[in-house]
């Protein structure tokens, strides 16, 4: 009987183990991907999985965006949000500029 009652107590620590180290914080962080990708607008620097830098032409849908690449105004390519890694607002970068 004793046993068995520190066998649930644990299994239930563990549960609560990686609830709290696992689990949560993935939500957070989903939370937080999901915010961002409907903050997004048409003028802000991205930084796409891939390692490329951009700046966002248009949105012509909830799961699109175009995105023009480099100083050549003519690279310009639609791609979904999830490809998104980080945004930089326009007004972003005029603070970290004026420090």
């Amino acid at each position: 009987m004793n046993s068995s009652i520190s066998l649930i107590i644990w299994v239930v620590v563990l549960f609560v183990f990686m609830y709290f180290f696992m689990i949560r914080p993935q939500q957070k962080e989903q939370k937080e991907k999901t915010a961002m990708m409907s903050s997004l607008s048409v003028g802000d620097t991205i930084l796409t999985t891939s390692g490329f830098y951009g700046v966002i032409i248009a949105i012509p849908d909830d799961s699109t965006v175009i995105v023009e690449f480099g100083s050549n105004k003519n690279c310009r390519i639609p791609m979904t949000k999830n490809a998104i890694a980080q945004v930089e607002k326009p007004e972003d970068a005029v603070k970290t500029t004026e420090k």
